[in-house]
């Protein structure tokens, strides 16, 4: 069966660091796009950052520029996003997404990160940045 489970949050002081894992199993990762997204209490969800298959380019929110980066391992059928210099207004509920595209051909994202793309999705780790 499709899964994507989230893991590594918790709660940082602001400026600190976090790593988060998407896990993924039932579908082949390689050909797979991945994006990150979150929620915050009262807010619509939104795309953070998003990873493509193949040649692995990457996109990423403007508010996240510069401090956050993606990465994914295939052979550990892991993704990856290192948060760095965390802000109070990064506190939100990160899930991870899949787009699992075709065979052996390579599968885009966008940095306007429609969330229509992506069918598979994760239950959510919880980032809370607080003094």
């Amino acid at each position: 069966q499709v899964q994507l489970v989230e893991s590594g949050g918790g709660l940082v002081h602001p400026g600190g660091s976090l790593r988060l894992s998407c896990a993924a199993s039932g579908f082949t990762l390689d050909d797979s796009a991945i994006g990150w997204f979150r929620q915050a209490p009262g807010k619509e969800r939104e795309g953070v950052s998003c990873i493509s298959s193949s040649d692995g380019s990457t996109h990423y929110a403007d508010s996240v520029k510069g401090r956050f980066t993606i990465s994914r391992d295939n052979a550990k059928h892991t993704v990856y996003l290192q948060m760095n210099s965390l802000k109070p207004e990064d506190t939100a509920v990160y899930y991870c997404a899949a787009d699992p595209g075709s065979p052996m051909i390579q599968t885009m994202c966008t940095s306007g990160f429609p969330a229509g793309q992506y069918n598979y999705w994760g239950q959510g780790t919880q980032v809370t940045v607080s003094s």
